[in-house]
């Protein structure tokens, strides 16, 4: 937790989970009703958290270029606080959102700046992962400028979080590390087989895990609330509010430590990557930024995801289909779901870190066809 704080500057609340920080955000900050503007690429839980907050989720229209909100487009008069993504690592437009509550999603983005500030220091909140560029499993940093506010958030954490298994503790550390010494050893193919036969990954519909209408609708009375949406938010990570004890801090900190001697590797991967045809236009203005992925835009995705996967090469982080489609009659429709719909079908995710394994072919794969 040092790492975040002496990178921002600002007062740090450790968390069992990135998504609890969020939710606590956004409760801290937004009243019940309110509308957020959030984009349409992201991950499943985290619509889940905005409708568990009591929030009415405005969906804006996506910027081909980087994944993001496209804030040119944004009607911010229409919405009552921003929710950002920072997809990758590519950051948002943040001085665009300027006069409204800014909660930044900075899970893919814990080294990206923008104009040379930090990410995580432009909203009122910047909540981090601790499972994403430190690979240290659940965890998650909520960064806030003021004591009083950090009191507030830290009693309404302790509320919200619940008794912790010591031994399912050391289970999530030994299979983070086993899940990081496969990938090095180039055992993808098993690694990702054993994760499905313990239940890591919950079972999903395509990319997304199943909505369930009926019951969703259930937990829209009970909102605001976050047990109601439990079934929801805790996808693939089921003890995300628990509370954690010695070993899994000892490994966080151990892991997040490590980070900054990943940087020249990682953007070594960025710079190779962005010299690639089918890079994502926004990474070429951002090679000097160590991306947590490098999103790349290709014709026949799966196809590609498959290929790699033989070659010891995995691929996460998808998002598809985007929240209007995924999730009609829960959101504002954006005004324009074209780019969103494109994106999300075409976006091929590459770790920096084996952009060299990855390479002979991703040289091989057709663009995207034209928006």
């Amino acid at each position: 937790m040092r790492l975040i704080a002496e990178r921002t500057g600002r007062r740090c609340l450790r968390l069992p989970s990135n998504r609890l920080g969020l939710y606590l955000a956004l409760r801290h900050w937004c009243r019940p009703g309110q509308r957020l503007l959030m984009s349409p690429v992201s991950a499943d839980e985290i619509l889940f958290l905005v409708l568990a907050a009591g929030l009415r989720p405005v969906i804006a229209t996506l910027s081909p270029g980087d994944g993001n909100i496209d804030a040119s487009r944004a009607d911010l008069s229409r919405v009552d606080a921003v929710l950002t993504t920072n997809l990758y690592g590519l950051p948002d437009q943040m001085t665009a959102f300027a006069g409204k509550i800014v909660i930044e999603d900075v899970a893919h983005a814990l080294e990206t700046t923008f104009d040379g500030r930090p990410l995580g220091t432009f909203g009122q909140a910047g909540v981090f992962s601790l499972s994403k560029h430190a690979s240290a499993g659940s965890g998650g940093v909520l960064a806030v400028e003021h004591s009083a506010d950090l009191e507030a958030l830290r009693q309404a954490r302790d509320e919200l979080m619940v008794p912790g298994s010591p031994l399912r503790q050391v289970f999530d550390v030994v299979t983070s590390m086993a899940r990081q010494t496969a990938l090095k050893a180039d055992l993808v193919r098993p690694a990702l087989y054993l994760a499905r036969r313990l239940g890591l990954q919950e079972p999903r519909d395509g990319y997304r895990i199943t909505l369930k209408a009926d019951s969703l609708d259930r937990a829209l009375r009970q909102a605001p609330s976050l047990s109601a949406f439990d079934p929801w938010v805790r996808a693939d990570l089921h003890d995300y509010r628990a509370r954690r004890g010695y070993v899994a801090h000892w490994y966080q900190s151990r892991r997040l430590a490590q980070v900054p001697a990943e940087r020249a590797r990682r953007l070594d991967g960025v710079r190779l990557l962005a010299e690639l045809p089918i890079v994502a236009p926004a990474v070429r203005d951002h090679v000097d930024q160590p991306l947590f992925r490098v999103p790349l835009l290709v014709r026949d995705r799966d196809a590609a995801i498959a290929e790699l996967e033989r070659h010891g090469v995995a691929v996460g982080y998808l998002y598809d289909p985007p929240y209007d489609d995924y999730a009609l009659g829960y959101t504002e429709p954006s005004p324009d779901p074209g780019p969103a719909r494109w994106w999300a079908r075409h976006v091929l995710p590459i770790n920096p870190l084996y952009a060299s394994r990855a390479l002979p072919i991703l040289m091989t794969l057709a663009p995207a066809p034209p928006l």
